[in-house]
């Protein structure tokens, strides 16, 4: 086993853990309940891991899990003139809908 990437929370581990199984990677969650102990012993070792069973597995997992982590922000010019960033598929200032793509 190896361990492949300590993530800052449960909820981020488990994503990062669901989509490497997903695309056919033998990832799972270790030290899973860990963080309700942080503070007894150091809050870096409580911090959930993310392991793959297979060793081989390492270099696509790492580049699969980098593009995860690096995924690019959308953004776009709304009618109405606002410029919406992030994951918004409707404008917060007039609700319209995001245009569709070209």
């Amino acid at each position: 086993m190896l361990r492949l990437a300590r993530a800052p929370n449960i909820a981020i581990a488990a994503l990062w853990a669901d989509v490497l199984q997903q695309a056919g990677f033998s990832a799972t969650v270790q030290r899973y309940f860990l963080g309700s102990v942080a503070g007894e012993l150091p809050p870096d070792q409580c911090q959930p891991e993310v392991w793959l069973t297979h060793d081989h597995e390492k270099p696509r997992a790492e580049a699969l899990l980098h593009s995860l982590q690096n995924l690019p922000q959308r953004r776009w010019l709304c009618a109405c003139g606002e410029m919406v960033e992030g994951g918004f598929e409707q404008c917060w200032s007039c609700g319209a809908d995001m245009p569709a793509p070209v």
